[in-house]
């Protein structure tokens, strides 16, 4: 993988993330989660590239992202979307899910992405905000929720990873 910047992606992020998905994976070699995302953004914020993202309180990994600095988003193309879908449905504390999907996890800058991504982004959370539906203006989004609401982190891209595919 080659070191590239987030604007020369081949790909609009909103379909990397909305339609092929990414893994967004917190901690550091040796104490790490990861959990399928494909809700998400990609854009620029306070003078600098961002991602944000979202995880609900009952997720394995808000434990990670609230325990660490840096978090990565895994691309993956559109291939690997079973494995994706287990890492979406199953939890980190009951499943060794790189052991179950045969995704390969590799350090990358102090944080952890997968041998098998086509693009990886390495971020430092900069801001995190915890969603509440008092801030909800279009009635519309209620229904994505049934009493747990997500807490939103802005991640500032440090480091952005692509292979030729990316």
């Amino acid at each position: 993988m080659q070191e590239i910047s987030v604007k020369d992606l081949k790909e609009s992020p909103v379909k990397m993330i909305a339609d092929d998905w990414a893994l967004l994976t917190a901690g550091v070699p040796g104490d790490f989660n990861t959990m399928t995302v494909s809700w998400g953004g990609v854009g620029e914020l306070w003078g600098r590239d961002v991602v944000f993202v979202f995880v609900r309180p009952q997720r394995y990994t808000r434990e990670f992202m609230e325990k660490y600095d840096r978090f990565t988003l895994s691309f993956f193309g559109g291939a690997y979307k079973a494995e994706l879908g287990l890492c979406g449905k199953k939890s980190g504390r009951d499943t060794d899910k790189c052991a179950e999907t045969g995704l390969a996890p590799e350090p990358l800058d102090g944080a952890v992405g997968f041998a098998q991504a086509n693009v990886t982004i390495v971020c430092k959370k900069a801001a995190y905000w915890d969603l509440a539906p008092d801030g909800f203006l279009d009635p519309d989004i209620a229904k994505w929720y049934t009493g747990d609401y997500h807490r939103m982190y802005v991640g500032v891209i440090e480091h952005v990873y692509a292979n030729d595919a990316g």
